[in-house]
């Protein structure tokens, strides 16, 4: 308890409820035998890739370092700007690098997704560092930690008064890559996946080659890729609530409900994109 006699203080980290896990789990195996009504083993497979690339997108957001407006006047660590358009910039580039390669398999798009949303976060990561140091003559130092993790610098000593920390610390910006992977991993399966069943369904429905329909499966999955991307990538920023200065930061302890709630999102979602074919068929 409180001293003013509410509950007791948990830093920020909420577990997840159990009534929130059950309702959760209901919603993904509801949604997983739905799959599997609507298209079979096909459908069921699909939607499980769907679930996996959601949880890796809200998972990779809590590693970006995202520093907001307090960052553009340099009062906190992290890049300018807000947690969802961060991580949807970062995933998409790697979602676009993905679909590309997808004609090269499975494991060759995947990687390319990965590395796509990576190679997009280190650019950026640089550039925010090569700004902050020689456009606004400030260091990079943590406001969450004494030392870097990983090069054990110090960061007390060059912290402003007054402010989070500023910059961007080298564990930031590991962190940044790691997260826009991720991002870019989970948006590529998701688009992988359901390019497959569209791939495989829609020549079926619509009495059609499969290079005629070619064009509207690599939209329609493309369309609804970027849309669970976005979804994930909100859910996240809703458990961050404002900023975060990547995996050393306490708010990354909060990925549980993320994961979590990313799972379910992406299961209604992803059963929705999956039994527009039937809609497409009715039709």
């Amino acid at each position: 308890m409180s001293a003013l006699g509410g509950p007791k203080q948990t830093g920020g980290i909420q577990p997840p409820t159990a009534m929130g896990l059950v309702l959760g789990i209901v919603l993904i195996v509801a949604a997983l035998a739905l799959a599997y009504f609507l298209v079979q083993m096909a459908g069921l497979i699909a939607l499980v890739g769907i679930i996996i690339g959601g949880v890796l997108i809200a998972f990779g957001v809590h590693f970006v370092p995202v520093g907001g407006a307090p960052a553009a006047m340099g009062q906190a660590p992290g890049i300018a700007t807000g947690v969802a358009m961060l991580a949807a910039g970062a995933g998409l580039a790697g979602l676009f690098g993905g679909a590309w390669a997808a004609p090269l398999g499975l494991g060759v798009a995947l990687a390319g997704g990965a590395i796509g949303g990576g190679l997009l976060m280190a650019i950026t990561c640089t550039m925010v560092n090569v700004i902050y140091v020689f456009g606004m003559g400030i260091p990079a130092a943590s406001g969450k930690v004494d030392k870097d993790p990983i090069t054990g610098d110090s960061f007390p000593e060059y912290k402003s008064q007054g402010t989070e920390g500023h910059g961007l610390p080298f564990i930031s910006w590991i962190g940044g890559v790691i997260g826009g992977a991720l991002g870019g991993l989970g948006g590529t399966l998701i688009y992988l996946q359901l390019l497959d069943v569209y791939q495989a369904q829609l020549p079926v429905i619509l009495n059609a080659t499969v290079e005629q329909i070619a064009p509207v499966a690599i939209s329609l999955a493309g369309i609804f890729a970027v849309g669970m991307f976005l979804v994930n990538a909100v859910l996240a920023a809703y458990n961050i609530t404002g900023t975060i200065e990547g995996p050393h930061d306490p708010k990354f302890k909060r990925f549980p409900r993320a994961i979590i709630a990313a799972a379910v999102a992406s299961a209604v979602t992803g059963i929705f994109a999956i039994g527009l074919l039937q809609l497409v068929g009715v039709f």
